[in-house]
């Protein structure tokens, strides 16, 4: 078991260096060396402005990588973990044609492959299996891009890194795929003990065969490097003997792996060196830089990581799944996750989350989680006002910024927590910060990777936090929590909190109910902060929190907006917008879900009323963790009702007689209490279950359709 007091801050370095990496080379993807080098130029910086595009974006590498780690818990968490569980995984998670994956079809992009392969009832790892698939689909980049996590839960244990990485490639690939996949595993894990980049590549080619292509290319590479001496020589030579012109199908795992392999010998041990040469390589940028960036950032720490790429990104991600609460995520949501699941393994010690586990606590070396200040069209920069992340009382440094509190009581905890400096103007006398809690502004368009979210907090949450106003300020600070909802023809809307005052060195908690915003879905959280005499300032964030279940209703709102709907994970195949019941759902064959909600939802009754025309069974669903794991109260074949429990395969938990029709409304109410579940049609309670295997104890709600139509003009929910 790995017990190094660093292992929290090395798993944040490597899932910040995952996620800088992909979106540094995001934007021109599939570009030749060639076109980069003439458009761009050498890639020592972001590059989506010059090219019109987001900066922090929906993709694959981030979306697999971070939800595909979730078979462990999933599973038990245990090392006993099989490739057939972890495909299961992927039904549960992935939205088809929507969601994580490239949907190129059928023998072209390996993943959609796999995904029908799994749909049809093909268990992994045959359903990536060489036999099934063909030796062109199953060797493609897919299985390397997704291995991160395993290693990440998996500290100076390459061993079980490597298993893991097998296991979890093989649901999609096989071959030299998984070759490359079990090195990268094997070195990503080893370099929480070993800081050496050859003996890192040493540790990964123990787990191959000596005999392989990856194998093969990986001494070839390293002989040309120690030749060489230049980077561009060397890739030179990697494109004359293991270029794409030399292997078949759409984006396969030799030329990338060989760009990974040339960027980490020639980065001079440098985060910002070797992400731009795997970057200015061309091919799959953004998978390799992905891969490049967690590598160095596991081994070298946060202090490696180039402060003009870590700060643009602010920590935040976006994991598009059939999961829709844990969508709007960020880094350090996700490293907590990361240690909880190797503690679970048995690869680490537990690390307790800070502040009581509250959902921005910014205890981690220059986290944000998502907060930056708002630009205006005052203020393009934020020079009149910046975030750093400080220590409380002890003036410790802060790593990537300097900044000291010196305030008693500043940190609840005596962790990091966020400062505001702001520098108020005539122009400009109130500063934001925002983090986003839905889909931004910017990423509203369809994408090739379409960002598909619910929100994580609503109309009817309470919103608490601990506010320090800096004890050398010269003034009093006001300080107003607020909200952002996508209003009338989505436009961003205000919602203001209580304003609240801090004398100098004073301490404020706060607790705020959002009140009802007729169906919209908030988009942002924020503070506004503006001071007597527009007088200069700190104010020190310790934590911000939500949780638990709403009280609320989901309807149509008022306008033409369009971004209620898309507040729902959309896994029914139709959706229509221009019908009298704004929820017009339509499922062609096996069944539909359209979900809202969280994993912070527990116990609560969600209520609908429902008309089919026609549809097989239909009802509501609580519980909601993805596609195959759900409780659902359902009217059904045989004039029966039904309570059902899908957890990977469908399971009638209670059963009776129940006489309905079609284009009939039926208003059903499904209560869920700890154990107990109660269904009722038209108020009256017709099922009542207690579950004693407790296997669902958290998630949101969804309306069900089975293969036809069903309409609602609102669903709700009321927390217990």
């Amino acid at each position: 078991m790995y017990s190094s007091p660093d292992y929290l801050e090395r798993v944040y370095a490597g899932v910040l260096g995952k996620i800088i990496g992909v979106y540094l080379g995001r934007p021109f993807e599939g570009w030749t060396q060639q076109r980069i080098l003439s458009e761009l130029g050498e890639i020592w910086d972001y590059q989506h402005e010059r090219l019109g595009v987001p900066l922090v974006v929906a993709d694959d590498d981030i979306s697999g990588t971070f939800t595909f780690l979730r078979a462990l818990p999933d599973h038990g968490g245990s090392a006993d973990l099989t490739a057939e569980q972890i495909g299961k995984s992927w039904l549960n998670y992935i939205v088809e044609n929507r969601s994580i994956l490239w949907w190129g079809g059928m023998g072209n992009s390996t993943e959609h492959t796999a995904f029908l392969r799994l749909k049809n009832g093909t268990p992994a790892p045959q359903s990536g299996a060489i036999a099934t698939n063909g030796k062109t689909v199953a060797e493609q980049i897919g299985a390397q891009i997704f291995i991160d996590g395993w290693a990440l839960v998996c500290p100076g244990n390459p061993t079980l890194a490597a298993e893991l990485a097998r296991k979890a490639g093989s649901v999609s690939h096989d071959g030299e795929a998984i070759y490359a996949s079990q090195l990268l595993a094997a070195m990503e894990a080893q370099a929480f003990v070993e800081p050496d980049i050859d003996q890192l590549i040493e540790t990964g080619l123990k787990y191959l065969p000596a005999d392989c292509l990856i194998t093969r290319l990986v001494n070839d590479i390293r002989s040309w490097h120690r030749a060489d001496n230049d980077w561009r020589l060397t890739r030179d030579r990697i494109e004359r003997e293991y270029g794409y012109d030399k292997f078949p199908g759409n984006c396969h795992v030799i030329p990338n792996h060989a760009i990974i392999i040339l960027s980490l010998l020639y980065s001079e041990d440098k985060f910002g060196r070797a992400l731009m040469i795997a970057n200015t390589s061309g091919w799959d940028t953004d998978c390799n830089s992905g891969n490049v960036g967690c590598l160095i950032g596991i081994k070298n720490g946060l202090g490696a990581i180039d402060l003009k790429l870590r700060e643009p990104v602010a920590d935040k991600l976006y994991l598009s799944t059939a999961d829709g609460g844990r969508c709007i995520t960020d880094a350090v949501r996700e490293t907590y996750e990361i240690c909880r699941i190797a503690q679970q393994l048995g690869q680490a010690q537990p690390i307790p989350t800070p502040k009581n586990g509250a959902r921005f606590h910014f205890s981690l070396a220059g986290s944000t989680q998502g907060f930056e200040v708002e630009k205006t069209a005052v203020m393009r920069d934020t020079h009149g006002a910046r975030l750093v992340s400080a220590v409380s009382r002890d003036g410790e440094a802060t790593g990537q910024r300097s900044g000291e509190a010196d305030v008693e009581g500043a940190n609840s905890t005596g962790n990091r927590c966020l400062a505001l400096d702001f520098n108020p103007s005539r122009q400009l006398p109130r500063i934001r910060i925002t983090t986003p809690t839905f889909i931004p502004p910017d990423s509203k368009e369809a994408s090739h990777y379409s960002l598909m979210a619910c929100p994580t907090l609503y109309a009817g949450n309470i919103v608490t936090g601990r506010l320090v106003a800096a004890a050398e300020n010269s003034a009093k600070v006001r300080v107003t929590p607020f909200v952002t909802y996508y209003g009338d023809n989505d436009e961003l809307t205000p919602r203001h909190g209580p304003e609240l005052t801090l004398e100098p060195g004073s301490v404020r908690h706060f607790q705020w109910k959002i009140d009802e915003l007729r169906g919209a879905p908030i988009a942002q959280f924020g503070l506004e902060v503006s001071s007597e005499a527009a007088a200069a300032g700190r104010l020190y964030i310790d934590y911000i929190d939500w949780s638990g279940t709403p009280t609320t209703a989901f309807r149509r709102p008022p306008g033409d907006g369009k971004m209620w709907l898309r507040a729902w994970i959309n896994a029914v195949d139709h959706v229509g917008t221009r019908w009298a019941s704004p929820f017009h759902l339509s499922q062609n064959r096996d069944t539909g879900l359209f979900i809202q909600g969280s994993r912070d939802w527990q116990n609560y009754a969600v209520e609908s009323t429902i008309m089919s025309d026609p549809a097989k069974s239909f009802g509501l669903a609580a519980r909601v963790q993805g596609l195959t794991r759900y409780y659902a109260l359902l009217l059904g074949p045989n004039q029966a009702v039904r309570l059902v429990r899908n957890y990977d395969g469908i399971q009638v938990l209670a059963e009776t007689p129940y006489s309905w029709n079609w284009s009939e409304r039926y208003r059903f109410n499904l209560e869920v209490s700890g154990p107990e579940i109660a269904g009722s049609i038209n108020g009256v309670e017709l099922i009542r279950y207690h579950e004693p295997e407790k296997t669902l104890l958290d998630g949101g709600i969804a309306l069900v359709c089975e293969e036809g139509l069903i309409m609602a003009d609102e669903v709700s929910i009321t927390g217990a």
